[in-house]
């Protein structure tokens, strides 16, 4: 039986706690000797990741072996490289026994794993940095022939946040360099970023992704090849990019072809490039499955895949509308669907023979390692969601929306109603909503299983995730629709949106609110700072001040970021200042909620405290909480427990609920 009960107010099976435990999903998928690995996060033990492994199945048994964990606490399998990271382990080509190679948080230094010596301790293989953690490597692959590992490597030469080199290494496996870095030899340093470093199937050829600021990945690459001569790189020769071209990663299909992502025509598309054999013309790109939709995405970390060759010519590939799925392109050009029960495939991909590996989820299914057989599309899960997830009952039942604005532009949304089997609304009254901003800007939210919107919807409160402009998935010109407008088309979509599900009736007007992280923190504040539709907004490690990130108060990759999304420094510097949330505060009419990590080096602290001050005495109902220990994105069970437990008692506060669960948050004015 059903029980009549305010929105906000009905008591759910979903925690906090479950909400952490979620995080500990699987990622950065690889194949060792025949057996499938991939890293693991532990937030029940600070975030950590580890390494795990699932043996193949011996030839006489049909079973296979069960999941492992490969490393111990305190080993944390994790690179800082643009600080967003990126593939932080590699193992020897499949098929050929040999030592696993991982990037380790606390040090950043890469360490040898013996998988076949139970108990043995890693052991370094790169040198002690003079600046603490800084040396840093990435997108490793360990050499067929030679005993080295060849990487991205990222080099802090001074106190700046700019301070920083970057190659493309051969880093020896003997442990050799961690004594004397001098061994380490450089391979190509073409670019200010380098990324995607493959070796081509002869070793006769280095390519890998190049571009310069005030260029983003996803704004104009070009993809550079080098000929290699006794383990020695040779001269670059940029084969194709530029010109408002992004290319987002390339995979040699043999030893004089390379299959890549690329939108000259405004999507992320499959092409083949065949490198000439001594001829002087330059190699003309094959398009080879071209349709108006994303075969890549936003490269935010260093070996994303979205694209493998498999073994007999074929080519798997994650692509998508709006949403992800998995399809095998065959010689013939055809494009043949994966069929699977999930609606989004993560841009990990892995390949051996002709298996496939990556990991997928559904709004019903947590993000899972499945492997698949190109050849009969057979699915198989290699490691299962938690047993502890969620009761279907109580999960949302997402709705994909395109809302059309008054100026005639769509705007991509999901619409997550509450849901709860106990409960049901009083007559005649509409829920309270909050807008999930994500970040980036240039990301994209997915319709999956995601506990942390059930953990509001299942208590009554709706959710809408807006891919605002300038999201992607929906090709060039929807995500430049940003260029210099960053907190005007974001916060403009997301009212939008918000303003639609109330004109509908889906949603109360009168009990709105918005809330995201990192870049959506920005989108947050902004839309408390110019519309008054919303009651209250939440904000996670925001970015507060455009001029002050802009001049030297974030990393390196994001230092010029803001010449696309904001305009040319110094030249738009009273838009800079004009359009950032600390230099609005008088505007500021509804209560917030600030939540920031301490060690966060991409939106410091010392943002969060500049717009305080501003706030302060105003009068504004808020709360400040600031997590010891956290980055840039919360990764401890404990924080996640205590930020959600605040967000819920705020969104109490300031749409008109008492939750009955939670402490209540103290706001100050």
């Amino acid at each position: 039986m059903t029980q009549v009960a305010p929105y906000g107010t009905w008591v759910s099976p979903i925690t906090a706690a479950d909400v952490a435990s979620e995080d500990a999903r699987p990622g950065w998928l690889g194949w060792v000797s025949g057996d499938l690995w991939w890293t693991e996060s532990r937030p029940n033990e600070g975030g950590r990741v580890t390494l795990m492994r699932r043996r193949a199945a011996p030839a006489a048994s049909p079973v296979a072996e069960a999941v492992e964990e490969m490393l111990p606490a305190p080993w944390y399998v994790r690179s800082r490289v643009i600080e967003y990271g990126g593939h932080p382990w590699a193992a020897r080509p499949a098929g050929r026994p040999g030592p696993v190679v991982f990037a380790n948080w606390a040090d950043q230094r890469l360490y040898r794993l013996e998988p076949e010596a139970p108990g043995s301790e890693p052991r370094p293989v790169s040198p002690v940095p003079e600046i603490s953690a800084g040396m840093r490597f990435a997108d490793l692959f360990i050499h067929p022939e030679l005993d080295e590992v060849w990487c991205v490597r990222e080099t802090r030469t001074g106190p700046a946040p700019t301070d920083v080199t970057r190659d493309i290494v051969a880093v020896p496996l003997d442990g050799s360099a961690a004594e004397d870095p001098r061994l380490i030899r450089v391979l190509a340093a073409s670019h200010h970023f380098l990324c995607c470093p493959r070796l081509s199937p002869d070793g006769e050829r280095l390519s890998w992704i190049g571009w310069d600021h005030p260029s983003m990945p996803w704004d104009e690459t070009v993809l550079c090849v080098a000929e290699v001569t006794a383990g020695q790189a040779g001269s670059a020769k940029v084969v194709v990019g530029g010109g408002r071209q992004a290319i987002v990663q390339a995979e040699w299909a043999g030893p004089r072809t390379l299959v890549y992502v690329n939108d000259p025509d405004g999507w992320w598309n499959l092409y083949r490039l065949e490198l000439p054999s001594g001829e002087p013309e330059a190699p003309h790109p094959q398009a080879l499955c071209q349709r108006e939709e994303e075969f890549g995405g936003a490269m935010w970390q260093l070996g994303q895949r979205w694209l493998a060759p498999l073994a007999d010519g074929t080519i798997a590939a994650v692509h998508g509308r709006g949403a992800s799925q998995l399809s095998i392109l065959g010689a013939d050009g055809v494009l043949r669907a994966v069929h699977s029960p999930y609606t989004e495939w993560a841009s990990c991909l892995t390949a051996s023979g002709t298996e496939v590996a990556s990991v997928a989820a559904s709004p019903q299914c947590p993000h899972e390692v499945v492997r698949v057989d190109a050849v009969s599309g057979e699915i198989s899960v290699v490691r299962a969601a938690p047993a502890g997830a969620a009761d279907p009952a109580y999960l949302p039942q997402p709705q994909a929306r395109t809302v059309r604005a008054a100026d005639g532009r769509d705007i991509h949304a999901t619409v997550f109603p509450p849901r709860n089997p106990a409960f049901t609304r009083p007559p005649d009254q509409p829920p309270p909503y909050v807008v999930f901003v994500h970040g980036g800007p240039t990301g994209r939210t997915s319709m999956v299983y995601d506990l942390e919107i059930s953990y509001f919807t299942s208590r009554g409160i709706g959710v809408t995730q807006v891919n605002y402009g300038g999201s992607t998935g929906y090709g060039r010109a929807y995500r430049e629709r940003l260029v210099h407008n960053w907190g005007l088309v974001d916060t403009a979509d997301c009212a939008e949106v918000a303003r639609a599900l109330a004109a509908e009736g889906t949603a109360d007007g009168s009990r709105l609110a918005i809330r995201g992280g990192s870049a959506g923190g920005w989108t947050t504040a902004c839309s408390l700072v110019t519309d008054g539709i919303y009651q209250g907004g939440v904000i996670y490690y925001p970015i507060l001040d455009l001029a002050g990130w802009r001049t030297g108060e974030t990393h390196d990759f994001e230092s010029q970021y803001l010449e696309s999304l904001v305009g040319p420094w110094p030249e738009a510097s009273a838009v800079y200042h004009d359009r950032s949330p600390v230099n609005r505060a008088d505007h500021l009419s509804a209560p917030f909620l600030l939540l920031q990590g301490l060690e966060d080096v991409i939106c410091p602290p010392l943002q969060a405290n500049r717009f305080l001050d501003r706030v302060a005495g105003r009068g504004i109902p808020h709360a400040y909480l600031a997590f010891e220990g956290e980055q840039h994105g919360f990764r401890r069970a404990e924080t996640i427990v205590a930020a959600l437990e605040a967000e819920l008692s705020f969104l109490g506060q300031v749409l008109g609920f008492e939750p009955p669960d939670v402490p209540r948050l103290r706001l100050v004015t």
